[in-house]
Formats: structure tokens, C-alpha cells, sequence
């Protein structure tokens, strides 16, 4: 995939009035994000030949529907130190500093603009920030279709439900600037979020 791109051409002061008051109409979380069925993959071309790939396998945050349930949020936090993969020694290479830098910066966190409901179910892009080892910028991510009804008042089986998403990064853009004759500067993340009813709040 390419490198974000900015939204309908010629039309950004509306789109950003429209992303506003859908913001201002968000209330308290209506799904959590399950960590024990979530997880996140990424993989970065090593010598252009050999695809490194790992798992983070602890995720968890939000999924919050405006007031209509027609226009969601998600909000996810990563576990850079719940990463997996087929190798220790790759393994501590992208812990180590001039990758995921985990003792530095132990999370990565994505957060999405306001995006319709029928696009989580039926696909279509996912806009929002996501900040790695300190540094927020602009993503875009591919959501594939998940039949899961948020936007219904009553959901039978949230637990069901899936929200899925690959994108690509620059490893540059977020100071990953090390190993460039071996290592591709892009970087492919995918999200694999299972979610559940969100617990209901004292003052609800």
C-alpha cells in the first residue's frame, strides 16, 4: 500500500466539519477490545529477500460508537513486549533500540478518526494516528469486511465480531533510520481486533 494519503481532494474543510461533530457526539465505550483474541502483525523485507514477521499478542482499548451508532472510534494500545516471532535473536534485534525501542517507548497506540459503521462491516479505509516510539503520524489502513452489526441497539454476540485491518508505514518516518542497504524502509502492519461488550459504567 502506499503512504497516507490526504482525503477527498478539495473537500477537506468539510470532511474535517463532518469528523468534528461526529467527535463531539462520541459517548462512553460500547466495546472493549478482548486481548486474549486480539493481536497485531507486522513484517519488514530483510536483504529485499527474506520477510521478517512477528506478532504482538497483547492488545487492548476501545470501540466507541456515536450517540446514532452509526460512526465508530477505535482505540487501540499494542504491547511492543508481547511480541513473538520464529527467532530470539530477530526477536531482540526489533526490541533493541534502533527498531521498536520497547524499554523506551512500551506501547504503540493507534487511534482512528470517526469512521462509519458500515465500512467496519463491509470494508473500505481506515484513517487515524499512530504513534510508535514516541512519534504520531498520520496512517492509513485497508479494513476487511467483518459481518458484525454495531450500529443494532442490541448485539447478540459481540464476541463474534472482528475488526481487521493491514496497512503500510515508513520505518523512517517514526526513527527507524538504521540498516537501509539491508532492510525495506516500509513496514506492513495488520490489526486483528476481537471485541466485546465494554462493562457498564457506575453512572450509567
Amino acid at each position: 500500500m502506499s503512504r497516507p494519503r490526504r482525503r477527498w481532494p478539495g473537500q477537506r474543510a468539510a470532511a474535517c466539519l463532518v469528523l468534528a461533530v461526529a467527535a463531539a457526539s462520541l459517548h462512553a465505550a460500547d466495546y472493549r477490545i478482548d486481548p486474549a483474541r486480539s493481536h497485531a502483525e507486522f513484517g519488514v523485507r530483510l536483504l529485499w529477500l527474506t520477510q521478517v514477521t512477528g506478532s504482538f499478542e497483547r492488545i487492548d482499548g476501545d470501540v466507541t460508537l456515536s450517540a446514532r451508532r452509526d460512526v465508530a472510534v477505535v482505540d487501540a494500545h499494542i504491547a511492543v513486549d508481547s511480541i513473538r516471532m520464529s527467532s530470539e535473536r530477530f526477536r531482540r534485534w526489533v526490541m533493541a533500540p534502533e527498531f521498536f525501542d520497547a524499554e523506551r517507548y512500551p506501547t504503540i497506540h493507534f487511534v482512528s478518526e470517526p469512521v462509519p459503521v458500515a465500512a467496519l462491516e463491509h470494508g473500505g479505509e481506515l484513517f487515524g494516528t499512530l504513534t510508535l516510539r514516541g512519534i504520531s503520524r498520520p496512517a492509513r489502513f485497508e479494513l476487511l469486511p467483518s459481518p458484525c452489526p454495531l450500529n443494532e441497539s442490541i448485539l447478540t454476540n459481540p464476541s463474534d465480531c472482528r475488526i481487521e485491518a493491514r496497512g503500510d508505514i515508513q520505518r523512517s518516518e517514526f526513527g527507524m533510520t538504521g540498516h537501509r542497504t539491508a532492510l525495506s524502509d516500509q513496514v506492513r502492519l495488520g490489526l486483528v481486533i476481537a471485541i466485546d461488550r465494554a462493562p457498564a459504567s457506575s453512572g450509567s
